[in-house]
């Protein structure tokens, strides 16, 4: 059997295909890992995790434009960003961001590292909701 050009195109374009009807199959069913605070690490740096436990306390920034909340899961603390663009998503949902406060909650987010300590950034205000 002789190995052409059009012979490597269809077993190439059959490989791409396959490829993306699993990519379209399986992309609904990606969820974020969950976590506790103390499994988080540089390692998990820029990977979405999601995390339940109590907002602790919710501090303004200096500027007013963001919000930090720390967030007590039993394993440990850990602060949850909340940048400008979300604070605007908030305040359009009619959604007081201290209104979180002592309640349990689960968060989505991205893990960072900011002043040489772990958090995680909120990407949007659908992605903290609190937990009965």
């Amino acid at each position: 059997m002789e190995i052409t050009d059009e012979k490597i195109f269809k077993v190439a374009l059959i490989t791409t295909l396959i490829g993306l009807i699993g990519m379209i199959i399986f992309a609904g069913n990606i969820e974020p890992k969950n976590v506790t605070v103390e499994d988080i690490d540089r390692g998990m740096i820029d990977e979405e995790v999601a995390i339940t436990g109590v907002i602790e306390n919710v501090k303004q920034s200096s500027s007013g434009k963001s919000y930090f909340l720390t967030l007590f899961d039993g394993t440990g603390r850990i602060t949850i960003m909340v940048f400008e663009s979300t604070m605007v998503e908030f305040k359009e949902s009619g959604v007081d961001i201290k209104s979180f406060e002592n309640k349990k909650v689960k968060i989505i987010g991205t893990v960072t590292e900011f002043k040489s300590q772990m958090g995680i950034i909120l990407p949007n205000s659908n992605s903290i909701q609190i937990e009965k």
